[in-house]
């Protein structure tokens, strides 16, 4: 079975950038970092008055796929290769790993490490290397 996805570089770059723009637009304007756990955990709990961003945020991600698929004409394929109750157990592990390192890839390895955050060094060296021990062992140990 072949996971692998042909790289293209533009539109990586093109992806990048826009993630970079994004996180310091937020930063900029709004004093806050792009952290997905932190920024979706805010909306949950009691009301704050920081929810209309939040969700804003949120509801840019979620929409942000289908006006893709809008101005292409077709939506791209998506396929995952495991079952449900792997994907699910993914993402409890995912949840665990922000509670644990106290956010995510995106707030530690976006904005901590452009901050050249001690603590979002070391906590994205983690979850690169436990990535690259888990892919290895997924594809040549099982």
């Amino acid at each position: 079975m072949e996971y692998a996805t042909p790289f293209t570089p533009w539109s990586a770059l093109a992806g990048g950038a826009l993630i970079g723009l994004a996180s310091v637009l937020l930063m900029a304007l709004n004093g806050r970092i792009a952290g997905i756990s932190g920024i979706a955990g805010g909306l949950i709990g009691p009301a704050t008055p920081d929810r209309g961003w939040r969700a804003a945020f949120i509801a840019g991600l979620v929409l942000a796929p289908l006006v893709y698929t809008l101005a292409a004409g077709e939506a791209p394929a998506v396929e995952f290769p495991v079952n449900t109750a792997l994907l699910i157990a993914g993402g409890a592990l995912v949840g665990l790993g922000t509670q644990l390192g106290s956010g995510c890839t995106s707030g530690h390895g976006v904005c901590g490490m452009s901050r050249l955050s001690p603590r979002s060094i070391a906590a994205t060296a983690v979850f690169m290397t436990t990535g690259f021990a888990t892919v290895f062992v997924v594809r040549h140990v099982f």
